[in-house]
């Protein structure tokens, strides 16, 4: 609005004075000043005051006394003096008509005729037709506003535009708006007042006269402004009217830039109200412009970072008088006033800068390496993301505080990151021979000084890397990766085409960094100490893992075995991310050549001497592990990860004739595996992935060690409870020593005591402390058989053992085997190791005798059987996996055109195997169910003892991991029933193992095999199953029996049909107690085997014809046939018959066996009714 130069605006020191009403500040104006302000002051001075204290009696005095001396308070004392009620009434009216007229210009009821233009009649008109002219011109304004539909317009005015009555016509105006104020909506006024000339002056004296209205105003002018105020007339006499109230109230010229960001309009007047607004403290380190400017490229809102961006490209086609060209000459002049002053586009030889290197050539100084950098970052987010493009000037100046060399501190390693990145994101800022060797010569000043910038600025990241990182990049061609290296560095997303950095491409790879280079330097750097996710940006670690990616190392044949371990002994939590993908590019360049025509071009792996180190432990009081916790795990995760990858790749490696070498057994077994991981559990949050990593590894090489029962065990080890009771132990209690442990075991059974109170000591100790006492307890195992040892020692050793287990399983297990063996009197005792018992795991069960009749170490023994089990079904894969494809490629080579058949046939040789493992361990555990004569007494002894025996409990620890084993692998359960045991133990597997009832699926498979022996067990199973699980299917497999046995009967020969009938005609009671449909079923089969030996008896001249007619008695009347028996007592008269007659011939003790199963049937469906 330049229309209103030259013009008194009201000042922000009168400004400040009306908004508190300071009437001595008031007192101090010029007149000038004061004659803006006079509408507001009158209506103070004459207006009924509010505030009746005498503090402003005394100030309104004061006031009145201002105003004497003033002369135009006269005209102003005679606008306050009309009738304003009527005024607004035709006020209103006018508004209605030209509502209705649709905003022409028709009659006015506020002035009803014009004699002549409107400053004449104006300058004669008495004070109420000034209120009516100046009412009705602005109303005409409002209104033609209101129907523009937001397109600007600048309506002229006679009575707003004459300079001579400006001040007049600004009196009516601010009396109008007071008197009138809901006729007049501030926020309207100052809308219509934008569309004449002159509009900002007006607008400032009204505000200044109602202070109250400055944030009301501005917030509406805001509000209803354009979203790019410099595309348009409108939009920048708005600018300038917002940049007149923000100056005439400096106070508020933020918080109105703020409310401009909130709404996304006017963005000039933002960058206008930064460049007019002078902080009374301004921050040396960054300029308010940058901080402006780069809070909205680089903030997290979009839709301001578009809105602003908007502003910058299309502010680049304005000419220079625009705010963008204003904003950009400043940021300019920031630019040069912090570069150095001795640089410019005149470049010295390699002398000079040797000999001003020293001297400070270049150097920034370091108060402004904070705001250089927030300098490159602003341009950056300018160009990349606002398209700004640079001048030769802007561009000519950023190179040359790109390439100038900051102080080695923290910010001037930052500075160097951002000036390199910038170059990779920007390298259009090269474009002359000069520049191109400037540039040059900063990035070898770069390689040279990374060292000591390192050192003397004190930080672990520093740019060396990020160049190292970068070479790499380009040598691999990985260009994408490059630029999101810069967009991170940078800290932006910017928009990188890829052919922009073939310039820069050339330069690394052919001048600066070749490849060999790159990895020869690469060794060299040194580790990052303590390395963890704390220390942030490029590290050496980034650099050696793109190394590894691309296989630089072994293509020039340089060894990083060396680093990569001693960067994982130097590593703590929280686990930096690049290191398991560092750990697995490592591994991959073991295992798999670089290429195919050099297939031994691959790193070494790490020693098995270097990895012991890593876990040896200091036993000494004070003295603590060499290494760290995250290293142990590192380099544990590094060993599984190793062999499944070795494992893997045996097919190719087979392929290339390359078997590279497998850590030993022996190695493995000195690694503390499951304590490791059980630490790692609690480190969760600060491990990152790697525990969930090393579960699924241990999952698939050690399953023995990833049982539930352990799970669930350590829970009840490290839970909540045992935490509290180790809290609740006194420091200075008594410290039980191994030796003290092993000699209370000696004494027994007459340490009891004593042996008993150190063992519950050691209960409260945590796992990790019970490992010291792990060998006492193991060896003194086979003491614990003699018979009067407590009970209770031998749950307290029990829970001492599986607490252990949770810390070092394997080589507790080794050590109870070998103490759990039978004495040396029977037999030669025999050191057993980890792989005997994995190749073997019956080893197991070759325990003393006792042990089967000892229900805590039986637990322990089933624990140890059930994991070893699991550990050489793994072993055997793993076996099979590293053999069978060098076997196999041996083979296609000495004999071509051989087929897959041995491989098949291995397989089915290791399953074969693990299935007669299993099922042998199923069938000596069933063994040890069944009782002994040692066990007679016990059962007579049952009456008074109940059930609580040493057998019936190890019955249900078996039943226990029996249903276990047959959950996990039904072809056990098939296997064991296929192979049959003895009937006694029926009534306790069907009762004992829940997941027997899976044998429904096979019996009519074991009924179709042609020995007798298997379907007499099939029927006999079938009936215990029928009585446990009354389900449809068993009724329909117990059918399918009833059918197979009359199938039988046909045609079996004599001895043949004794021998099938007589165990399996009582399990027809039990056919029928489960499933009473069945009695007629049954009651036709016996009548049919009755018959059948009764026609044989019959052939022997015996009379047994009575045993018929009994026989279709009780099928047709059961009830009268009980009754005329007498009951159930007559059930026996067969049976004892059977027993006298016995020896004389198998077909009548299988008649009356028939009728004895007839009179069964009947008592029980008659009972059970």
């Amino acid at each position: 609005m330049g229309d209103s130069t030259g013009l008194q605006f009201v000042s922000p020191y009168a400004f400040e004075a009306m908004q508190k009403v300071d009437v001595v500040r008031l007192a101090a104006l010029s007149d000038p000043e004061l004659r803006l302000l006079l509408p507001c002051l009158v209506r103070m001075a004459l207006c009924a005051p509010a505030d009746q204290s005498q503090s402003w009696a005394q100030d309104k005095k004061l006031i009145l006394r201002l105003l004497s001396g003033v002369e135009a308070v006269n005209s102003i004392v005679a606008l306050l003096s009309v009738d304003f009620h009527a005024l607004e009434q035709d006020a209103r009216k006018e508004q209605q008509l030209r509502h209705k007229a649709g905003g022409s210009n028709g009659e006015s009821i506020l002035v009803s005729q014009l004699q002549h233009g409107l400053t004449l009649e104006f300058e004669h008109s008495d004070p109420l037709r000034r209120l009516r002219l100046t009412l009705s011109e602005l109303l005409a304004i409002m209104n033609k506003v209101a129907d523009s539909n937001g397109e600007f317009f600048l309506k002229s005015s006679e009575l707003f535009e004459s300079p001579v009555y400006l001040e007049e016509v600004a009196d009516v105006l601010c009396i109008c708006f007071s008197e009138l104020p809901s006729l007049l909506p501030i926020v309207d006024v100052a809308e219509a007042l934008l569309h004449v000339r002159n509009g900002d002056w007006f607008l400032c004296l009204l505000v200044a006269n109602v202070p109250d209205s400055f944030n009301e105003v501005c917030r509406g002018l805001i509000k209803n402004g354009e979203r790019q105020d410099e595309e348009s007339v409108g939009g920048r006499r708005r600018t300038e009217a917002l940049r007149q109230l923000c100056q005439m109230n400096p106070s508020q010229a933020l918080n109105i830039r703020a409310m401009a960001v909130e709404e996304c309009h006017l963005p000039g007047l933002g960058v206008a109200l930064t460049l007019d607004y002078k902080p009374v403290t301004a921050d040396e380190a960054v300029s308010p412009l940058v901080s402006y400017v780069s809070g909205l490229l680089l903030g997290t809102n979009s839709k301001v970072r578009t809105w602003f961006s908007m502003f910058i490209r299309n502010g680049q086609q304005r000419e220079s008088s625009s705010v963008l060209w204003q904003m950009r000459r400043q940021l300019l002049l920031e630019l040069v006033a912090i570069l150095p002053r001795s640089r410019s586009t005149h470049m010295p030889n390699d002398g000079d800068m040797e000999e001003e290197g020293s001297s400070g050539y270049s150097g920034l100084r370091e108060e402004h390496v904070v705001k250089a950098s927030a300098l490159l970052r602003l341009y950056c987010a300018l160009m990349g993301i606002a398209g700004l493009r640079p001048t030769d000037e802007e561009a000519e100046q950023l190179l040359q505080l790109m390439t100038s060399r900051p102080p080695a501190t923290p910010a001037g390693v930052r500075f160097v990151s951002l000036s390199f990145c910038k170059l990779l994101a920007f390298p259009t800022l090269v474009s002359t021979p000069e520049q191109e060797q400037l540039m040059v010569m900063w990035l070898s000043w770069m390689i040279k000084e990374e060292e000591y910038f390192e050192s003397a600025a004190g930080v672990s990241a520093s740019f060396g890397e990020m160049l190292l990182l970068v070479a790499m990049y380009f040598h691999s061609n990985q260009l994408s990766s490059i630029i999101e290296l810069v967009c991170s560095t940078l800290g932006m997303k910017i928009a990188i085409k890829p052919s922009s950095l073939s310039k820069m491409k050339t330069i690394f790879t052919q001048e600066i960094f070749t490849e060999q280079v790159v990895t020869a330097h690469a060794v060299r750097v040194a580790v990052t100490n303590n390395l963890s996710a704390n220390i942030t940006g490029f590290l050496p670690i980034h650099c050696i893992y793109q190394l590894l990616r691309s296989r630089a190392f072994t293509k020039h044949k340089v060894s990083i075995k060396d680093w990569i371990y001693r960067q994982l002994c130097e590593t703590t939590t929280p686990i930096h991310t690049q290191l398991i993908p560092l750990i697995d590019a490592y591994i991959n360049s073991i295992l798999t050549p670089a290429s195919k025509a050099n297939p031994e071009a691959t790193n070494q792996p790490i020693t098995e001497q270097e990895i012991l180190n890593v876990f040896q432990i200091s036993q000494g009081e004070g003295r603590r592990q060499r290494y760290s916790i995250t290293t142990q795990l590192l380099i544990l995760y590094y060993i599984l990860s190793y062999e499944e990858n070795l494992l893997a790749s045996t097919k190719q490696l087979a392929l290339m004739q390359r078997k590279p070498k497998s850590y030993s057994a022996a190695l493995m077994d000195q690694i503390p595996i499951k304590y490791l991981v059980t630490q790692a559990q609690g480190l969760q949050q600060e491990l990152g992935g790697l525990h969930s990593a090393l579960l699924r590894l241990l999952a698939t090489n050690y399953p023995h060690l990833c049982l539930v029962e352990d799970w669930v065990c350590e829970e009840e080890v490290t839970g909540t409870l045992p935490l509290l009771r180790r809290m609740m132990l006194p420091s200075n209690t008594c410290r039980y020593t191994q030796s003290q442990l092993h000699q209370a075991f000696q004494k027994l059974p007459s340490s009891s005591h004593r042996l008993m109170r150190i063992l519950e000591h050691l209960t409260l100790l945590s796992p990790g402390d019970l490992i010291p006492y792990a060998e006492a307890l193991t060896a003194s195992m086979a003491l614990l058989l003699e018979p009067a040892v407590p009970r209770r020692i031998l749950q307290t050793l029990n829970k001492l053992w599986m607490g252990l287990n949770t810390v070092m399983p394997r080589r507790l297990w080794v050590m109870t085997v070998n103490a759990l063996q039978p004495s040396p009197k029977l037999l030669r005792q025999q050191r057993y190791t980890q792989n005997d018992l994995m190749v073997d795991p019956l080893i197991v069960l070759r325990c003393d005798q006792r042990v089967y009749r000892c229900p805590p170490l039986m637990d322990i023994v089933l624990h140890m059987l059930n994991g070893y089990l699991l550990a050489s079904k793994a072993y055997l894969h793993c076996h099979l996996k590293e053999t069978a494809d060098f076997d196999r490629q041996n083979q296609s080579v000495s004999n071509l055109g051989v087929s897959d058949t041995p491989e098949v046939t291995r397989e089915e040789l290791k399953n074969a195997l693990l299935a007669a493992q299993d099922s042998a361990a199923v069938q000596i555990l069933l063994e040890v169910c069944l009782p002994t004569s040692e066990d007679g007494d016990v059962e007579n002894a049952e009456p008074e003892g109940g059930l609580l025996s040493d057998l019936r409990e190890v019955q249900c620890l078996i039943c226990c991991l029996l249903h276990q084993m047959f959950i996990a692998d039904p072809n056990i359960a098939k296997l064991v029933h296929f192979q049959g045991y003895p009937q006694a133990l029926l009534p306790l597997t069907v009762a004992g193992i829940p997941s027997i009832h899976i044998c429904l699926d096979f019996i009519p498979e074991l009924l179709a095999q042609p020995q007798l022996e298997k379907q007499i067990f099939a029927i006999q199973l079938l009936s215990y199953l029928c009585t446990q699980y009354a389900l449809p299917k068993s009724l329909t497999v117990a059918r399918l029996a009833i059918s197979v046995m009359g199938t039988l009967l046909t045609v079996l020969t004599r001895p043949k049909r004794f021998s099938f009938f007589m165990p399996t005609l009582p399990c027809l009671v039990a056919f029928c107690q489960a499933f009473p449909p069945l009695y007629d079923d049954v009651a036709a089969l016996l009548v049919q085997v009755g018959q059948v030996c009764a026609s044989d008896v019959a052939t022997k001249a015996r009379d047994i014809d009575p045993l018929i007619a009994r026989l279709q008695y009780m099928k047709e009347k059961p009830q009268e046939a009980l009754a005329l028996g007498g009951g159930s007592s007559k059930l026996t008269l067969p049976q004892q018959t059977a027993q006298e007659l016995g020896g004389t011939d198998p077909d009548v003790q299988l008649c009356y066996c028939v009728e004895a199963t007839f009179m069964d049937i009947v008592s029980t469906t008659l009972h059970g009714l």
